[in-house]
């Protein structure tokens, strides 16, 4: 991005979030190819008997190893120092993406140089930024940690699981059943449930008397929740259930423990 650039006293020419943004993602899509699909390339340019490296973006989606610049202040900030050093003493995978989560910074810190350059207020940095952080990061890309979130959250008034071992819902759609839990004491979902630690803590299974578990299902009649072990009830299984009931209000025994 050209107009950003110079030493204080320079007057910059005007930009909008949007035009650094543009810049962002053209050099994160260079360090991403980089990290990628030019990963061989990348890898051999990184020799450790050389001098410190360093791994730039350019607003062109290319990449390119270089030395630091010369000139003190730099023109922009600088990535990390000589990310050739660590190749040989990691592994490949791990060091990779060390790299990434250097990119990141750096990314980040020439995205808002640029901000302050150009004067961005409150409003405009804050624009930039949700824009930026609606992009998968580099870290993310090449650690492929990015596939597995899920696309959509399922809501909370339609789901019949319990989330953290909280409590689950006695208003729950009687159909809507969805088999996995992410891990008990998990913040962001007490958050989104707002109920106290006393609730999560006495959501028991009405069979075992146990706390948490991967899957839960509850009785349309009576409900009381379950482990799917303890009735014998699979993730699988519970997608075809259009009305759940348990043993003892089908007069059945209660599940073994």
């Amino acid at each position: 991005m050209d107009g950003g650039a110079g030493f204080p006293g320079t007057q910059p020419v005007s930009r909008s979030p949007e035009d650094v943004f543009r810049d962002y993602r053209a050099r994160q899509a260079g360090l991403i190819r980089a990290l990628t699909t030019d990963v061989e390339k990348f890898y051999v340019m990184c020799d450790p008997e050389k001098e410190n490296l360093c791994l730039y973006g350019l607003p062109n989606e290319t990449w390119e190893i270089n030395l630091p610049a010369e000139e003190v202040p730099p023109e922009l900030p600088e990535p990390a120092l000589g990310i050739n050093f660590a190749r040989d003493g990691m592994d490949e995978k791990d060091w990779l993406s060390l790299v990434a989560v250097h990119s990141d910074s750096w990314l980040m810190s020439v995205a808002f140089y640029f901000g302050a350059r150009f004067g961005f207020n409150k409003e405009s940095r804050k624009r930039l930024f949700t824009m930026i952080n609606n992009l998968p990061s580099i870290y993310e890309v090449v650690t492929g940690t990015a596939k597995k979130e899920p696309k959509e959250k399922t809501p909370k008034s339609n789901s019949k699981t319990n989330k953290s071992g909280s409590k689950p819902s006695r208003h729950a759609e009687p159909n809507s059943r969805v088999p996995k839990m992410p891990p008990p004491k998990d913040e962001e979902s007490e958050e989104e449930e707002g109920e106290p630690q006393e609730d999560q803590e006495s959501a028991l299974c009405g069979a075992c008397g146990l706390g948490y578990d991967d899957f839960w299902i509850c009785c349309d009649l009576c409900e009381t929740w379950f482990h799917g072990k303890c009735v014998k009830i699979t993730p699988a299984k519970a997608d075809h259930i259009k009305q759940y009931k348990c043993p003892s209000c089908t007069g059945s025994k209660r599940a073994k423990v």
